[in-house]
């Protein structure tokens, strides 16, 4: 690499050249979804449904546990609160599994940790007992949020990933909608200390099934397979994953590369990637992360988990008429993320995100008005309630999600997703935790005007510091970041890289107003072809 390629403002010219590797066809519609992906996703995907049963059973139960067992507000919500704590644990240890034992294994004891969790409470007789399923249910939850989105986007085309990894917060969905419904289900059943038992225990039915999926349905990610030295392993599943014609060679060559590229960047930079990270990987994880918190941030778990005490603060208070309002609620939910999932990919990012908290804040205004006085508007109430559903789940509810899933490094992606499911459920934790005691403290008019004021805080966040990352491919990111950050660390191993491969890097002068070099490299490796004007566009990629 030339001395002037150092210097400090070189950086790669930044182009949309090749941003779907080939994806979305020449010029043509996008390559098809093959069976075997779909299949795999949606296998991926339910694991999330374990965290919406969780979320949905205990807005019910707790009232009834609450009511059997005598406890106080504040045990309650430490009781529903804890799950989101324990879930940092399961956070934090998801990288090791997974990236020691494979996704595959990470899905497996996820699921049985969740099993072990739900029969305890079912069969808890007392506060202690249910705080240790309480712990066991969290672990799974953390490990199962964390591997789920990482699994969709490693197992997608990057034309489809924004629709795919939304899967995952469709099915906690299903899952939040079957646990509001459980209610319904055992709603026969007068006494109450055996109802809620019950529904904790139904929770096992979906992590057994999880079990079965992830040891004989699923194949393990092809980028763990590259990482591990697996390579004919990893072309067997992406020859499932892309039609009979792709190039899949093509395609573990890219991931190799990016792998080299980010490993060569690590070891220049030694564990100041982690600990002090460049300005590509510090802008990585300050968008990756704050997405995570920035979800939990705007009270989605906090109103979810306390529905049924909003509702019945709002005026209905029959447990009949308060589990078809959660029914409703919840399909509601479930519905919209179709809607969030259909216009990532197609008008990207940013500006769904900006939709969707613009919504929430006026659904939040509107039930702060209704909760103004001493008798609340139960229409106007569950109105509000179905807006601002409507809207977290048009964007942040799965944008959240695929943001830290595409914009992570390869070499760090399960590390990195780990540290930002940890920050999710620490915010879920705070808000979970505080709301009862919050609400009373400053009403629920004033919480729910506060909530409003986070929306659009969030909304400024985006606006600043999210890059567009529509179609870009997974082994492109850290090169994407480091073109808009400037970072000189991954552009010099990106040139080093490029010259043990034979391939040639120049120098071009400043572009615009931006001062500095420009490194531009045209391809000759194998696989690669210059097309255009000095761009280089990749036949076939795994995004």
């Amino acid at each position: 690499m030339t001395d002037e390629a150092g210097r400090a403002g070189a950086k790669l010219e930044q182009t949309h050249e090749g941003e779907f590797h080939g994806d979305m066809g020449d010029g043509g519609p996008a390559i098809a979804i093959t069976k075997s992906t779909k299949l795999f996703c949606f296998c991926a995907a339910l694991n999330s449904c374990n965290l919406g049963y969780d979320i949905g059973v205990s807005s019910q139960a707790g009232i009834l546990v609450q009511d059997t067992m005598g406890l106080s507000d504040t045990r309650i919500e430490v009781l529903m609160g804890s799950l989101n704590l324990f879930a940092m644990v399961g956070a934090l240890l998801s990288h090791v599994v997974a990236d020691r034992w494979g996704r595959r294994g990470a899905f497996v004891i996820a699921a049985v940790s969740f099993i072990v969790g739900v029969v305890i409470q079912a069969a808890a007789l007392n506060y202690a007992t249910l705080m240790v399923g309480r712990a066991f249910v969290g672990v799974g939850v953390g490990s199962g949020l964390a591997i789920d989105p990482v699994y969709i986007a490693e197992m997608s085309p990057a034309a489809h990933r924004g629709r795919l990894v939304t899967w995952s917060e469709i099915a906690l969905n299903v899952g939040l909608v079957l646990g509001f419904a459980s209610g319904a289900v055992f709603y026969e059943i007068p006494a109450a200390d055996t109802a809620w038992r019950y529904m904790f225990g139904m929770g096992a039915i979906l992590p057994t099934i999880m079990i079965f999926l992830a040891i004989f349905v699923m194949p393990e990610s092809p980028r763990w397979l590259v990482s591990k030295g697996q390579e004919e392993k990893a072309k067997s599943v992406l020859q499932k994953l892309y039609p009979p014609s792709y190039n899949v060679d093509q395609i573990v060559y890219e991931i190799k590369e990016s792998i080299e590229r980010e490993v060569s960047a690590e070891k220049a930079i030694g564990w100041d990637m982690i600990l002090f990270p460049t300005p590509a990987f510090r802008r990585m994880l300050f968008v990756g992360i704050g997405a995570a918190v920035a979800q939990q941030a705007v009270g989605v778990d906090a109103l979810q988990y306390f529905l049924a005490f909003i509702v019945n603060e709002s005026g209905i208070q029959t447990r009949g008429g308060q589990t078809a309002v959660l029914v409703v609620l919840g399909l509601v939910k479930l519905v919209f993320i179709f809607v969030g999932g259909y216009f990532f990919d197609r008008k990207g990012r940013r500006p769904v995100f900006f939709v969707s908290l613009l919504g929430m804040a006026v659904a939040l205004v509107l039930l702060s008005v209704t909760f103004f006085g001493d008798t609340p508007n139960s229409t106007f109430a569950v109105c509000g309630l179905a807006l601002y559903f409507a809207f977290f789940s048009v964007g942040m509810g799965p944008g959240a999600w695929l943001v830290p899933s595409e914009v992570f490094a390869i070499t760090v992606k399960t590390r990195a997703m780990s540290v930002a499911t940890f920050m999710n459920r620490v915010t879920a934790t705070l808000m979970a935790s505080t709301f009862l005691t919050t609400a009373t403290a400053m009403s629920y008019a004033g919480f729910f005007l506060l909530l409003a004021g986070v929306c659009i805080i969030v909304l400024g966040f985006f606006y600043w510091f999210l890059p567009e990352t529509r179609g870009r491919p997974l082994e492109d990111m850290s090169l994407y970041f480091a073109e808009i950050t400037g970072d000189n660390a991954i552009l010099e191993a990106e040139a080093k890289l490029r010259a043990e491969e034979g391939v040639s890097v120049e120098m071009s002068g400043s572009v615009g107003n931006q001062g500095g070099s420009t490194l531009r490299s045209r391809a000759g490796a194998a696989g690669r072809s210059d097309e255009g004007e000095g761009g280089n566009k990749v036949v076939g990629t795994m995004a």
